[in-house]
């Protein structure tokens, strides 16, 4: 028998016996079983007024929904990227770098680089607005559905890759700071990375947040 399954059997004859829940938490406490590992296990019975533990019903994965979260996520990268990248080129319209300019193909560079970004941005955020109101509406049906595996792995990984914007963006900005080397098109810029990933950063901290909520109730 797995580790996990003979602490799931355990925390299951212990309630069946009336065990309190406090009990047995600091029971496997003692023994050496972590807080989480501690947690999973008397999650995973329902907390409900019948003579036997009522297990709790477990995500499944399908291939189905594995394909909703990786386009969802997909189209959010999309969009996140093609978004900071336009800004960027009107940010570069408005203050020219005397560098770049002198290059005689800068503008037409510029114009193509609008037109991919705009094009990206008509197709895949209506793709990513409608998979989000998609998932959020089977969460809402079926909540079971908010402790999905995909959805937390991509969820996570999302709050990486915001993350290390954010320090890349704020050290990027200490450096030129070092440096003397402050100008109106950097810092738009810089509040511009910023704006972008600190908003997806904190709307999907909230989300694991919410989960955790859920999880506990």
């Amino acid at each position: 028998m797995a580790a996990g399954d003979e602490l799931l059997a355990f925390v299951r004859d212990a309630l069946a016996r009336g065990v309190p829940r406090a009990q047995i938490e600091d029971a496997l406490r003692r023994s050496g079983w972590t807080t989480d590992q501690i947690r999973g296990a008397l999650t995973a019975y329902a907390e409900i007024d019948f003579p036997i533990p009522v297990p709790r019903a477990r995500p499944y994965l399908s291939a189905r929904e594995a394909f909703m979260y990786l386009v969802l996520f997909g189209t959010l990268y999309a969009v996140a990227f093609n978004l900071g990248s336009l800004i960027f080129d009107f940010i570069n319209i408005a203050f020219p770098d005397a560098a770049q300019i002198s290059f005689d193909g800068y503008p037409q560079y510029v114009r193509e680089s609008i037109r991919w970004s705009i094009s990206w941005l008509i197709v895949a955020f209506p793709v990513f607005l409608y998979l989000s109101w998609l998932t959020e509406r089977d969460v809402s049906r079926d909540p079971v559905k908010r402790a999905s595996k995909v959805r937390r792995w991509l969820t996570y990984l999302t709050l990486f890759s915001a993350a290390c914007a954010l320090l890349g963006d704020f050290a990027t900005l200490v450096y030129n700071v070092l440096g003397g080397e402050l100008t109106v098109r950097f810092l738009l810029k810089v509040v511009t990375v910023a704006l972008i990933a600190g908003t997806a950063f904190i709307y999907y901290l909230r989300d694991l947040r919410q989960d955790e909520v859920e999880d506990n109730s």
